[in-house]
């Protein structure tokens, strides 16, 4: 578990948005287990990204779009729990949940040079901070949409890495 200081900075970090925004996470269930049953258990507002009616066993291992309360018993256990172990990512936006869900279900697919659709798991941080840095303006604009900023563990899962656009280029801090 993350240390308990530890833990508050990164709740500052993350929910420091500006006024009118405000803050979702997209949990890997793959990574974090029993996430379904944490979500029901701590009663946040969430959607599965995949769409339809899963299998139990497919239900276990989504990813789902989760609206976060920075004093939420929930925000403690995913950062108490889950900081540094690729959980999923943060965004910062002005936005509501169904926009949201829409705009993140579009990036699933993805596809190769032979249009072969591939499942693109852009919700591990150590994904995204890989592929943010590679994508042009017009990639980078499909990706954000409407984010204002995404957030995730770094490397070492010590810290956070802040990514937003500035005049159309990717600023990660």
């Amino acid at each position: 578990m993350a240390k308990p200081n530890r833990v508050n900075t990164i709740r500052e970090q993350i929910f420091s948005a500006p006024e009118g925004l405000r803050v979702y996470a997209i949990l890997d269930g793959a990574s974090a287990q029993r996430l379904p049953q944490a979500i029901y258990q701590y009663g946040v507002q969430s959607v599965c990204l995949l769409r339809g009616e899963l299998d139990p066993d497919l239900e276990q291992v989504a990813p789902y779009l989760v609206s976060l309360d920075a004093e939420s018993p929930f925000v403690d256990w995913v950062l108490g729990e889950g900081w540094g172990k690729h959980w999923g990512i943060f965004v910062v936006v002005d936005a509501e949940l169904r926009t949201l869900r829409r705009h993140f279900r579009s990036l699933l697919t993805v596809y190769d040079p032979n249009n072969v659709p591939l499942f693109f798991r852009y919700y591990d941080p150590r994904v995204l901070r890989i592929y943010l840095p590679t994508c042009n303006a017009e990639e980078l604009k499909t990706v954000f949409g409407p984010v204002d900023r995404y957030l995730m563990e770094q490397e070492d899962g010590e810290a956070i890495l802040r990514c937003e656009l500035k005049d159309g280029a990717l600023v990660c801090r």
